[in-house]
């Protein structure tokens, strides 16, 4: 039982360093967080219901999964392949168009919980 509670001690560690790493060195991440606030925000302001909390949250984390697995990527196909490649390319491009499918995700739910209480 202590080495389970070690081993997952361990891994929140690793997960905690990996996060502050992304929000330190990421622009794309910086830029999720910064509109994730702006979105927390007019949460609080217009008063949305239970379950639009739950899509805003869900949306959120969403793209800030799909960015962070894009960066792992990213950062992976650099290493193995520095120099320009059309297969890494590719990889690369495959892992952008996940970070844009969790996008579009979140801006529709934004236009869904929002537009009823701006107009």
């Amino acid at each position: 039982m202590i080495k389970f509670i070690k081993g997952r001690t361990k891994s929140i560690y690793f997960s905690l360093k990996g996060a502050l790493y992304l929000i330190r060195t990421e622009n794309s991440i910086q830029a999720q967080l910064f509109i994730s606030i702006f979105f927390i925000i007019a949460g609080f302001y217009f008063d949305i219901s239970k379950t639009e909390w739950l899509f805003q949250v869900l949306a959120i984390c969403l793209v800030l999964c799909s960015e962070s697995l894009n960066t792992a990527i990213e950062k992976v196909a650099d290493f193995i392949h520095p120099d320009y490649n059309e297969k890494i390319g590719i990889i690369k491009d495959v892992a952008a168009g996940a970070v844009f499918f969790s996008f579009v995700f979140a801006l529709v739910s934004a236009i869904v919980i929002y537009s009823p209480k701006i107009y």
